[in-house]
């Protein structure tokens, strides 16, 4: 999405004592009295620990940075991107935007992920001075006229108003998303950057966030409301737009074609 972007992780061993057969009674009670203190600061010992571990429990917290899945976006600014090189886990390309722009390399980049088995997805970029119907269905006429399979991902990019209110933004973007998703039974994608969702994306809160924010670093993003959480964090632009995604290959497959 590279040409609109928005800059926006005891064993406790204890030592039996023995005593001669042949001793004072004194002296073996004063033995005993020994052993018993050790065998009691040993226990309290194992105890103390055992307290402190459970007053401590491990906490699964989020998944650090290292830990979550890559990918990327490049539209037909990067037409000869290499894929294999990437180093990416998910791909998502720009196929249109407005109503009569194809990119150009919408195909070769479909293409190239399938071959290598990257989740792949399709974004268009939105004109909100336009009709969303027909940018939804010219979006559908393009990424349908190459294969399909399970798991293909569809997206919307908002990234600007075209002089628009707030309030058409927002319906627009509402008339895309369900416009596409009863077409396709897909739940789109919504990607921003984090300010722009806050101010336009009022009651889109359904749709898996992609959320741009260049100034945290990679997975540490909070959602912007109306949003509990988000799917996809594009981190950086440089030198691609580089993405990280907080749930896993599978689920990332999930939110796409059946």
């Amino acid at each position: 999405m590279a040409d609109h972007r928005l800059t926006s992780a005891p064993k406790i061993m204890a030592s039996r004592m023995a005593t001669p057969g042949i001793i004072r009674k004194v002296a073996a009670t004063a033995v005993a009295t020994v052993v018993a203190t050790a065998v009691a600061t040993t226990m309290a010992t194992a105890v103390a620990a055992t307290s402190a571990a459970v007053a401590a429990p491990s906490v699964a917290g989020p998944a650090h940075a290292d830990e979550l899945i890559y990918g990327q976006d490049v539209s037909n600014y990067q037409p000869t991107h290499d894929w294999a090189a990437s180093g990416a886990k998910f791909g998502i390309v720009k196929a249109t935007e407005g109503t009569d722009f194809t990119d150009r390399a919408f195909a070769r980049h479909w293409a190239e992920m399938a071959g290598r088995n990257i989740v792949r997805g399709a974004y268009h970029y939105a004109h909100p001075a336009s009709d969303p119907v027909a940018e939804a269905d010219f979006f559908l006429s393009v990424v349908n006229r190459q294969p399909a399979k399970p798991g293909d991902l569809l997206a919307l990019d908002l990234e600007t108003t075209d002089g628009k209110s707030a309030a058409h933004v927002n319906a627009w973007a509402k008339t895309w998303l369900e416009r596409v998703k009863a077409k396709t039974g897909v739940t789109p994608l919504f990607y921003s950057g984090w300010n722009f969702a806050t101010k336009y994306g009022d009651g889109l809160g359904q749709y898996p966030l992609w959320v741009a924010h260049y100034s945290k670093a990679r997975g540490t993003v909070t959602p912007p409301p109306p949003w509990k959480s988000w799917t996809i964090h594009q981190y950086t632009d440089n030198p691609v737009d580089q993405n990280v995604s907080s749930v896993s290959l599978d689920q990332l497959r999930a939110l796409g074609r059946k």
